[in-house]
């Protein structure tokens, strides 16, 4: 049978037997999606120590980049940052730090140990993800390996095994298993029409037995994959019983958890700063030789055709910096209510965006009783609200260690948690755990919570333009408005990482210098 086999329904097929991973990487292959490309080698035009005044607005990856390599390039720079900590979103809690939300400043009570610190902001930093590792080199930021998916780690859904927990291993291989099965049989009967020839369909076939891990039969009766029920080492191992086919329809755990690990952004490796995420922040504190103003709240931006003009609030005393070029990544829900003289369309395209309230939660564990079910680091997945439990990788055998306890994404999980009163989040929380594992509550020693919908400042996180106006606002706001330039990973195509954040960065660092570069060709010839 030799028929034409589509880009299209070759990809198709890709993703049926090897998920969303397999197409990218394919697509790569067929010359579909271009690289990522290594991060941009900047060649900024040096203007001359101190003849270019810069004013940066906001202390976070986006700023902190704007400021490092302006610096390098000669510009007097200054960072004006609202809160009293400098990193934005890219924030480390560890024993005394305070949780700056509107109306309930917390305080961080883990114990005073290196190990014990959760990342309330950003957590991971995806190998491809080249803009980022190129600056943890540069700054001499040390990275681990974090464990993002763990097969030992736990699926739960209340609809689904009685409510009860199970392996993601146990999981995730009856699925695969029953799914082959399936396949297989309709191949086997040909009631499965393939546009590939015979050898390609008999290899197939064959594909589909290993995938599943089916018996000569083409049948599924259970796989080592899904671990031992008992024996395995000293003594011949015995399979677990399969799960209920049906049970593992019911579970939700299909449509995201069992196949997140090969989405680009999550699947291994993954790494992380070691001693936490702030490192990143750290590490270009001590590249600065800028002054960081931190307390200080923008009151006014206003482009004067040969410069910027920037009021702000530091300290209960208004002051203004004058300024040739104004680098902004205060969220854009804010730039409404703060005196501007932008243009309609640059307003509306900035307008446009909608903020998002991601929220998070960390426990602090009196001890590690994760480790004795056999789980190193990885996520467990529930159709609570709570959505996820993340172990630690670091300080693996210490006595306590920190987890996330809560990850919720959607507006609607957020609100409800934002809504609560701080204990109130760790006791709703802690009690969907115990659904999980068995006394998880009494572990609970204490813990905070991080609603960034409600963080002093910030009030959101994850801002994305409306699909509808989505390539004609970019187009806008990645260019200038006068002099000054929107920053911040709001003002890329990923927003809510950090690669997003440093991407828009260069960006506009890139046109800042197409456009000195041209003056000063203007210049010379005049």
């Amino acid at each position: 049978m030799n028929r034409h086999l589509s880009r299209r329904h070759f990809l198709n097929l890709v993703g049926a037997v090897g998920g969303s991973t397999a197409i990218y990487q394919t697509s790569r292959a067929m010359g579909l999606l271009p690289e990522t490309g290594p991060a941009p080698n900047l060649d900024l035009k040096h203007v001359g120590r101190g003849t270019k005044k810069v004013a940066i607005l906001g202390a976070g990856i986006s700023g902190m980049t704007v400021a490092y390599e302006l610096e390098r390039a000669g510009y007097d720079c200054t960072v004006i940052e609202a809160s009293k900590r400098i990193g934005g979103r890219n924030i480390t809690l560890r024993h005394g730090d305070v949780i700056d939300e509107m109306g309930y400043d917390q305080v961080c009570n883990f114990d005073d140990e290196p190990h014990l610190f959760f990342n309330g902001g950003p957590a991971r930093i995806p190998g491809h993800h080249r803009r980022a590792m190129h600056y943890c080199k540069a700054l001499g930021v040390e990275l681990e390996i974090m464990a993002n998916d763990n097969r030992l780690a736990y699926t739960q859904d209340s609809d689904a095994f009685d409510g009860k927990p199970v392996r993601i291993r146990h999981y995730t291989t009856d699925a695969r298993g029953f799914m082959s099965e399936l396949l297989y049989k309709a191949l086997d009967r040909s009631q499965f029409e393939m546009p590939l020839s015979e050898e390609d369909h008999e290899r197939l076939r064959q594909f589909v037995k290993v995938y599943g891990d089916l018996n000569d039969d083409g049948l599924y009766k259970g796989s080592p994959r899904a671990g031992f029920k008992t024996g395995g080492y000293g003594k011949p191992g015995v399979l677990k019983e399969t799960l209920d086919f049906s049970e593992i329809l019911k579970s939700s755990f299909w449509r995201r958890g069992m196949h997140f690990n090969q989405t680009e952004d999550w699947a291994a490796p993954l790494m992380t700063p070691v001693g936490g995420m702030d490192n990143i922040v750290r590490g270009f504190v001590r590249h600065l030789k800028s002054p960081i103003v931190t307390d200080a709240q923008v009151q006014g931006i206003h482009n004067t055709g040969g410069g910027v003009d920037v009021v702000y609030n530091h300290r209960g005393k208004r002051r203004k910096i004058s300024v040739d070029y104004c680098f902004n990544s205060i969220p854009s829900h804010f730039i409404a209510g703060i005196p501007n003289n932008f243009s309609n369309d640059y307003l509306q395209a900035l307008a446009d965006m909608r903020r998002g309230n991601f929220f998070k939660i960390g426990f602090q564990m009196r001890e590690r009783f994760w480790e004795r079910e056999g789980i190193y680091g990885g996520i467990t997945h529930t159709n609570q609200e709570i959505n996820e439990i993340w172990y630690p990788s670091h300080g693996i055998n210490k006595q306590k260690g920190v987890v996330l306890g809560t990850y919720a994404f959607g507006p609607d999980q957020s609100n409800k948690f934002e809504r609560m009163l701080p204990d109130e989040r760790l006791r709703y929380a802690a009690a969907q755990g115990d659904k999980i594992h068995k006394g998880y509550s009494d572990y609970v020693e204490n813990g905070v919570s991080v609603p960034w919908g409600r963080m002093k400042f910030l009030m959101g996180c994850g801002n994305r333009v409306l699909d509808e106006n989505h390539d004609r606002d970019f187009r806008r706001l990645q260019l200038p408005e006068g002099r000054h330039f929107m920053i911040g990973d709001q003002i890329s195509y990923h927003s809510s990482w950090q690669e997003g954040a440093f991407a828009s960065a260069l960006n506009a660092l890139e046109e800042l210098d197409r456009r000195v570069r041209a003056e000063s060709s203007a210049s010379s010839r005049g």
